[in-house]
């Protein structure tokens, strides 16, 4: 509101009673005035485009900030997924020679109250050869029955079942990328070359087994399904030469973070010649990765809220020396100056509050419909914005959690309100005779 001198000045002076209206009317429009400067269409239209500016500006870093921090837990999660999909929760390993009394080791472990099913497995390392194809593969025998208890292969099948590995048949079932580089489907046949060869006069042969592809599966997750093929357990104990025993019984528990307390416990509990690993332990340097890439990435979205919010400052600058008559005229009516400050907090926290609200109803939605914006992109871009060779994943995920909404709201609103303050103290200080010599 402009005060200019008239009639209503005159009157209010000759009653002789100043201080109880100019309280009155100054301690409730402290805020109404700042709201009005808001909304009030200025002649110095540079202004406005600068408040315009800081407003879309914090509304922009806080949609930026949902939507990368969602897409990040997405990422998170799903990689987690799809690792413990194919992986363990929990690993009893043996040594080299692999454990002996796995029977036992699986009773035990099924005592503890946090253990849903338990599989052993025989792991080994050997050479795919087709044709002139020829792929290193990460060889896991299984019992197809109880893995599917603690993994989600079974799911995964996108060619055959898991059900065909059968002991003394020699099937084998290979993961779709693996399969895919050495140009076989269901039913080809295939050698398996292993390490664990014999010893000739010509030196160290190694064992060749002829298998059959009865099954291609289809994890999602690109390092398992480019390197990992399945057999039955007995097929891969004669194949490895570990007669009845296992590399290892794998454990599904029925909270997953609650991974390395569990392990901890059996590795107390299990008297072995082994020893008890857990999925943190597995993948610790990744997702320890992604989770320090995730806050460095929360702190440099945060910095576009602080330029977008600090911009705010030269905007409530320019206001303030603007404003200058009109500030000059409410000290005269006897404003204090924290009376003056107060209207310009307001008038920059109201950009702040609009800005925010703005930026976090288009984060929101940004990030729930991440799935269809995505696609919308590459087919206008032409090109994929992840490749699963690099990513494990095809599709860009979103996983939006209230937590991080709020937490970027608050530090926006913080940011918006700490701008506002050294204009407003400019304001406050403002000289009623310098603002009004040449007025």
């Amino acid at each position: 509101m402009e005060f200019h001198s008239g009639r209503q000045n005159e009157t209010s002076l000759s009653s002789g009673n100043i201080n109880p209206p100019v309280h009155h009317i100054l301690q409730p429009l402290s805020l109404f005035i700042g709201l009005r400067y808001t909304r009030a269409k200025r002649q110095n239209h540079y202004i406005s485009f600068i408040s315009l500016a800081s407003m879309l500006g914090i509304a922009l870093g806080i949609a930026a900030l949902i939507t990368v921090m969602s897409v990040m837990n997405g990422f998170q999660k799903e990689v987690r997924a799809r690792i413990l999909g194919v992986s363990a929760h929990v690993q009893i390993m043996g040594f080299e020679n692999g454990l002996d009394q796995w029977q036992t080791v699986r009773e035990v472990a099924m005592k503890n109250p946090e253990v849903v099913a338990t599989a052993p497995f025989v792991n080994g390392q050997g050479l795919l050869a087709y044709t002139s194809n020829v792929r290193g593969a990460m060889v896991r025998g299984i019992i197809p029955s109880d893995e599917n208890a603690v993994a989600d292969l079974g799911r995964d099948m996108k060619v055959g079942q898991i059900t065909s590995l059968q002991p003394g048949e020699y099937n084998i079932i290979l993961g779709s990328e693996l399969a895919r580089a050495l140009g076989v489907s269901v039913g080809t046949k295939l050698q398996l070359i292993t390490p664990q060869g014999s010893v000739t006069p010509a030196g160290m042969v190694p064992r060749i087994r002829s298998f059959t592809v009865s099954g291609i599966f289809s994890s999602g997750h690109y390092e398992y399904d480019s390197t990992l093929a399945l057999m039955h357990m007995k097929d891969a104990q004669v194949l490895f030469r570990l007669g009845e025993n296992v590399s290892g019984v794998r454990v599904k528990l029925k909270d997953t973070d609650r991974a390395r307390s569990v392990s901890r416990e059996l590795g107390n509990t299990l008297r072995i010649d082994g020893y008890v690993t857990d999925w943190t332990k597995q993948n610790e340097t990744y997702f320890r990765a992604v989770e320090i890439e995730k806050r460095m990435m929360f702190v440099i979205l945060a910095l576009i809220i602080a330029v977008a919010a600090f911009n705010l400052v030269s905007t409530l600058v320019m206001v303030v020396t603007d404003k200058h008559p009109d500030i000059a005229i409410l000290r005269t009516l006897g404003a204090s100056p924290g009376m003056i400050m107060k209207i310009f907090v307001v008038q920059g926290a109201i950009i702040g509050v609009i800005g925010t609200l703005i930026g976090v109803v288009a984060g929101i939605l940004l990030a729930l419909n991440i799935d269809v914006v995505v696609p919308f992109i590459e087919s206008m871009a032409g090109f994929k914005v992840l490749s699963p060779e690099v990513y494990f994943l095809s599709e860009l995920p979103s996983d939006l959690k209230w937590n991080d909404v709020w937490t970027t709201a608050v530090i926006a609103l913080l940011l918006a309100l700490a701008a506002t303050l050294y204009p407003s103290w400019r304001a406050s200080k403002v000289n009623p005779a310098e603002a009004l010599r040449y007025e």
